[in-house]
């Protein structure tokens, strides 16, 4: 985009409303006055656009968990997860690059983010307790499964400021994810912020002409073959690597690594995701799409895709793809992309928005009853028209 993409504190705003929809109105002496809503910047699709396609790769990385174990040792498996989550965390960090510690800042990271994590950290767990028999060790300080991206969201997220101030950010972020793997406490998923950190500092320090740069016909070119020599090298390579170091969640000493081996592995795979994630966000489209409003709602599709998944689990879906891997692994992949659609849809997404973000929800939607404003009926009708998920998406920060 031409221009910058400005954001409230935790959502860039709503596209504006289109000719002819009805502007509130309020009292004052004399007669009515008509009440105009402050004019505000326009989102950049791209973002929105790389925000629906990077969140639906990651319900796709998840369902495949549906399929026998081969399918992730699978070289579309070790494809995928060698830059699809580093390059949703590049975008989150670009999206915080403006983060500072005021009080409407932290309210936001309350409300979008520590909310959610122990609402639906609380939830998931009930559901794989009760519908899944699962057994749980204790909540809250170790997330499970996709709840580790709250958790590390909220420490990068508080991190900001200081990275904003050190002269050498990317240093420090590597130095970190590179010690970083010693660690073996999971704490908060400790390991896993750590190791992704580069990639969320990454995206602090890039600007939208870097982006532009990356839209240019001849970088699409060279990104489209670099994408294509990856997926033939993990053909061959893919079977001997250990998934875990694609998860960013494991200490060198629990891979049976040496500190330096364990280094240098990481370090390379810091490269070669870097090298994937920018060629990745080279090919996403920097134009409105039909897609591109779904973006808004990725917090909704992330948080809630888990439920669907592990119910198609406990249905017993992966027994059934036995039968014909291959056709399984394409009906899994479409119902991935088709519930990513689903959850995003503005009628569905919406109305989940209340669950992931309740105390914004209550505040928006129950105005104070004081002399002129707006009545609350007509309030209530403005909000669902006007307010876009976005005001509650933790990855957007002004």
């Amino acid at each position: 985009m031409s221009t910058r993409h400005h954001e409230s504190p935790a959502q860039a705003l709503q596209p504006p409303a289109s000719p002819g929809q009805p502007v509130a109105h309020g009292h004052r002496a004399g007669g009515h006055a008509r009440h105009h809503r402050p004019s505000t910047p326009s989102r950049d699709p791209l973002f929105d656009n790389a925000k629906f396609l990077l969140v639906t790769l990651v319900v796709i990385g998840h369902s495949w968990t549906l399929l026998p174990d081969v399918s992730t040792s699978s070289p579309v498996y070790t494809f995928l997860y060698a830059w699809h989550v580093p390059a949703f965390v590049l975008v989150t960090g670009y999206l915080s690059r403006k983060f500072t510690f005021t009080r409407r800042n932290l309210m936001k990271v309350l409300t979008t983010i520590v909310v959610p994590y122990f609402v639906f950290e609380s939830l998931l767990a009930l559901f794989r307790i009760t519908v899944g028999g699962e057994s749980f060790g204790p909540l809250y300080l170790s997330p499970h499964w996709p709840m580790w991206y709250l958790t590390a969201l909220f420490l990068w997220r508080m991190a900001t400021p200081l990275l904003n101030k050190v002269p050498h950010p990317m240093v420090l972020a590597v130095a970190i994810s590179l010690v970083g793997g010693a660690n073996t406490l999971d704490w908060l998923d400790l390991p896993r912020t750590m190791g992704l950190l580069p990639f969320f500092v990454a995206g602090l320090t890039l600007r939208r002409e870097h982006f532009e740069r990356l839209a240019h016909p001849r970088v699409r070119a060279t990104a489209a073959v670099l994408l294509a020599c990856a997926f033939v090298a993990a053909v061959f390579v893919g079977p001997h690597i250990s998934k875990e170091l694609l998860y960013w969640r494991t200490g060198y000493p629990d891979l049976g690594l040496p500190f330096w081996l364990g280094m240098l592995c990481r370090g390379a795979l810091l490269v070669v995701a870097g090298v994937l994630v920018l060629s990745a966000l080279s090919l996403i489209p920097t134009s409105q799409r039909w897609f591109t409003r779904l973006g808004s709602a990725s917090l909704v599709v992330y948080l809630f895709h888990g439920f669907a998944v592990k119910g198609a689990e406990y249905a017993g879906i992966g027994g059934a793809s036995q039968q014909d891997p291959v056709t399984a692994f394409l009906l899994v992949t479409g119902g991935a992309v088709a519930l990513s659609l689903l959850l995003s849809a503005t009628p569905v997404s919406r109305r989940l928005n209340r669950l992931v973000d309740p105390i914004s929800t209550l505040t928006e939607a129950v105005p104070a009853l004081v002399p002129g404003q707006v009545p609350p009926e007509h309030h209530r009708r403005i909000v669902d028209r006007r307010v876009a998920l976005s005001h509650r998406d933790p990855t957007r920060l002004q």
